[in-house]
């Protein structure tokens, strides 16, 4: 199936680290640029990180800079997002996508598949 997969969420406490990991059957992901979004309720999907396929490349929402860490293992076909220092807003469901644009924080628009998120809550 053309659909990602997300797994490794949970609950951590503020300051602590979760690393969120993203697979597909039906992709191969190391030819496509992935994305990483954030949703909470009443509140529009955020883009977080991407990773280009060509050279690796990555971009980050200033939100998470110097905390957050996207990479890729091709062998395993899986995209990480390392999140150290969470916060309570980072909290929400985190998605990952993948066929789209990574010139820039990812826009929702520009990504063709989407997986059906795992939740992140961080607190005390």
């Amino acid at each position: 199936q053309l659909q990602p997969v997300e797994s490794g969420g949970g609950l951590v406490q503020p300051g602590g680290s979760l690393t969120l990991s993203c697979t597909s059957s039906g992709f191969t992901l190391g030819y496509h640029a992935i994305g990483w979004f954030r949703q909470v309720p009443g509140k529009e999907r955020e883009g977080v990180s991407c990773i280009r396929s060509k050279d690796n490349t990555a971009f980050y929402v200033d939100s998470v800079k110097g905390r957050f860490t996207i990479s890729r293992d091709n062998a395993k076909n899986r995209v990480y997002l390392q999140m150290k220092s969470l916060k309570s807003e980072d909290t929400g469901v985190y998605f990952c996508a993948a066929d789209g644009y990574c010139d820039a924080p990812p826009h929702p628009d520009d990504f063709s598949y989407w997986g059906q998120g795992t939740q992140v809550t961080v607190s005390s």
